[in-house]
């Protein structure tokens, strides 16, 4: 199911619109042109994935070869990568996408960032049952002090912000400019990092852990207590811990803000394969024969240890009716048992250990957030594992 690609044009493209179709078909695999990053260093030992490829002919179930690649160019998909057991049996990229750079995970960066604290504290580096302010002292002026950082993993602060994507005056507004995501405003040059914003926020009148309340600024504090924890930068810890230990092919990078603090929660880019290799090995982790780079602690923690009740309280519920939230990665629950890493204009990265499949989707989706396509996506996924199991 490979394609033949060809390029985009840049013109036009800016930091005021890079995120608004259709230049983001562009622009999200282009992101260093338009922010300043830092670099996620691959391994100097890899291997290829191996290719294993379903032909057209020989595909398994009621899903065929066309269904689905006309399910992917409607859904706005730039990369798709299925792996069974390790091994690309699927493998699709728009003619805008050549595959080759480093794509926007958004969201999905939550994840890593969640698997890179569960790393760290499985070598001695990092307590997750510390609170905020135990690793930022300057936070106890504000809402996240007395919250833990395993609450910032299980998006259960208690902060008073609304993650309104489409807000371009207002909170929001101004947090995406204090991560260089959005041009000043009014032509002033910004002097406000990541950091320093997130310091301004306040909690609101419930008590942290009851509730799940989907918070990006909770990600990108996350990066930066790792930072302070361990007087490393979020790449090089991320280089250092999973990218390299995975075997990753590929160079990423991370977005970072006019003070080079990394956006933990939203600017991870990598290469398609690479995210496949993160997914593969949690799916192997996940089925108790990991190979160490994913602690079975950790992901043991992650299947089992969260609240469903904070889940059932939150306003993601009806995406996972029997789901939960655990390590900033969703469980599906129900028959499918999944688990996944979401991110915004569709970005997915699904994972069904049972059967050993992998699933990612790389896209360039116009709006934000798509319930549609999202409930849409998530059966095609099921389908498919279901499809190509052994």
């Amino acid at each position: 199911m490979t394609k033949t690609n060809s390029p985009s044009s840049r013109t036009g493209i800016t930091l005021a619109n890079w995120r608004h179709a259709p230049h983001s078909r562009f622009a999200f695999h282009r992101v260093s042109e338009f922010i300043g990053t830092a670099p996620i260093r691959k391994s100097r030992h890899t291997t290829p994935l191996h290719r294993n490829l379903v032909r057209p002919e020989d595909f398994p179930g009621e899903i065929t070869s066309s269904s689905l690649e006309a399910w992917l160019a409607h859904s706005d998909t730039d990369a798709f990568v299925v792996l069974k057991e390790g091994e690309i049996v699927l493998e699709w990229y728009a003619p805008h996408y050549e595959g080759v750079e480093p794509h926007i995970l958004f969201s999905i960066s939550k994840s890593v960032t969640g698997t890179l604290v569960g790393i760290l504290n499985a070598n001695g580096i990092f307590d997750p049952a510390a609170r905020v302010m135990d690793y930022l002292p300057k936070a106890a002026a504000c809402g996240y002090g007395e919250c833990t950082v395993q609450q910032l993993l299980d998006m259960q602060a208690a902060i008073a912000f609304d993650e309104n994507y489409l807000d371009q005056t207002g909170q929001f507004a101004r947090y995406r400019m204090a991560t260089g995501w959005n041009p000043p405003q009014g032509g002033v040059t910004p002097t406000e990092g990541l950091a320093e914003f997130l310091m301004t926020l306040t909690a609101d009148d419930k008590p942290h852990g009851e509730t799940f309340r989907y918070l990006s600024p909770n990600s990108d504090l996350l990066g930066i207590i790792l930072e302070r924890a361990t007087g490393k930068r979020y790449a090089d810890l991320l280089s250092k811990y999973l990218w390299q230990p995975l075997g990753c092919e590929h160079d990423g990078y991370v977005t970072v803000d006019c003070l080079g603090t990394a956006r933990s929660a939203g600017g991870v880019c990598v290469h398609p394969h690479d995210l496949a290799r993160l997914g593969q090995a949690i799916s192997v982790a996940a089925s108790g024969k990991g190979d160490g780079v994913i602690p079975a602690r950790w992901i043991d923690d992650a299947l089992t240890a969260g609240n469903q009740q904070a889940w059932r309280d939150g306003e993601f519920a009806p995406l996972f009716p029997q789901g939960n939230y655990r390590n900033q990665w969703y469980l599906t629950g129900g028959q499918a048992d999944a688990i996944c890493a979401i991110g915004i204009h569709g970005q997915w990265l699904y994972i069904d250990p049972r059967r050993n499949i992998t699933i990612v989707k790389l896209s360039s989706q116009p709006d934000p957030l798509s319930e549609s396509v999202d409930m849409e996506s998530i059966e095609t996924f099921e389908r498919i594992a279901t499809q190509f199991q052994s």
